[in-house]
């Protein structure tokens, strides 16, 4: 798989973009600011949706634009999709298939895979829950597109019940009309478990298989550092479904959907004393060791780069083995890495079919990649900058 064309309008510094790329490896140079990480932004958005640098889209609109478009061909196993999508201010975004609009945006996922790795994955290994809630998701994902939709409407659910359990905690204190509300509680504890068990049921899947890649990867970084290996994390889920080697039932959606519904009937009365809703995979995390201690707060800072560099090579590793190499996109990390890993992460890079690096300099690109090089340039007054591609720089080893 690999991206053809890029088309950008009005996305962050980028007043306008008509990229012509080609499979093998393209290396974006220029200094910090310039705007060249904002190209595999795009290129990432129009894979997952999302953005790894900031949470919502308005950010992504060029500053006094309405709107941001971005497009591009991808061509898998020789066929082509064009896909587009529109993000707007103040009003729904919209995507295109082949140009032709389609009800949803999460309707183009699955038609550009990509693996991004980026300064910011250090958060995979040192940050909050969310950051590996939002790494297994975006990777079960990728892997089952519908899963988008479950996800949405396990979101949708939990704001309603989270909003229910307020007004009725609220009013169990004062003692008035709280059997309507308890009543209307049971349907949502209900709409909550069907949604959350089939998002558990991918995310223990997707665990169970990522584990002997992110092993193997760990290994081949740092083949001295201790064992690395992954497990998930619930409160709520028996032991026994949390082991890697787990049982098949373990993964069963009636099963999860059982367990769910039985421990919010328990935990009840705990969520309409907080306000909050205590149980579902909201909740859960993804736990990294290496040896018998947790990544976060025990891994030295080489560690936790190695470690979070490792998911991202297992997740390269795992959607390659669903039939085509996912476009891999390494956003300013060879300058971060000691030479044994900007080696172990060259090597994964000089086999994949497409590969979108960014770089300051051309030495912090190892030379045995052979990428080719473009100029990512700025020019306007400091609150209007524009990013550009100046004319193709020479080839270098670099």
């Amino acid at each position: 798989m690999y991206v053809r064309t890029l088309t950008l309008r009005d996305f962050r510094s980028w007043d306008q973009v008509d990229l012509e790329l080609s499979p093998g490896r393209t290396v974006f140079l220029g200094a910090n600011g310039n705007g060249k990480t904002n190209l595999v932004e795009a290129v990432g958005y129009l894979s997952t949706l999302g953005s790894h640098r900031v949470a919502a889209d308005a950010p992504l609109i060029r500053l006094g634009a309405q709107r941001s478009r971005l497009g591009a061909t991808v061509v898998n196993s020789g066929r082509e999709l064009r896909i587009d999508v529109e993000l707007n201010q103040g009003s729904a975004n919209r995507a295109q298939i082949n140009r032709s609009p389609v009800r949803r945006t999460r309707e183009i996922l699955g038609i550009l895979q990509t693996v991004l790795f980026a300064p910011e994955d250090l958060a995979l290994v040192r940050g909050d829950p969310s950051e590996r809630r939002r790494f297994l998701d975006e990777l079960c994902t990728a892997r089952l597109p519908r899963l988008a939709g479950v996800r949405s409407d396990y979101d949708r659910v939990l704001r309603q019940r989270s909003a229910l359990l307020k007004t009725a905690g609220r009013q169990a204190r004062s003692r008035s009309g709280q059997a309507t509300e308890l009543s209307t509680l049971d349907v949502w504890d209900g709409h909550l478990a069907t949604h959350g068990a089939e998002l558990l049921a991918q995310r223990l899947r997707l665990v169970n298989d990522l584990y002997p890649h992110l092993e193997q990867s760990y290994r081949s970084i740092a083949p001295e550092s201790r064992t690395a290996s992954i497990r998930y994390r619930s409160g709520y889920l028996p032991p026994e479904f949390l082991d890697p080697a787990r049982p098949p039932e373990a993964q069963d959606v009636e099963v999860l959907e059982a367990i769910m519904l039985r421990e919010l009937s328990e935990a009840r009365p705990k969520e309409l004393e907080r306000g909050v809703c205590l149980v579902g995979p909201h909740r859960d995390d993804l736990e990294l060791m290496l040896g018998s201690a947790p990544a976060k707060g025990f891994a030295s800072h080489g560690e936790s780069w190695s470690f979070a560099l490792a998911l991202r090579l297992s997740a390269f590793e795992l959607l390659r083995g669903m039939g085509t190499d996912p476009v891999l996109m390494l956003d300013d990390v060879f300058a971060e890495l000691d030479r044994h890993r900007r080696s172990a992460l060259a090597a994964v890079a000089a086999t994949a079919e497409q590969v979108l690096i960014t770089a300051a300099v051309p030495e912090d690109v190892p030379a045995e990649l052979e990428a080719t090089p473009l100029r990512v340039e700025t020019d306007g007054a400091a609150d209007e900058r524009t990013s550009h591609i100046a004319d193709q720089v020479s080839p270098t080893t670099s």
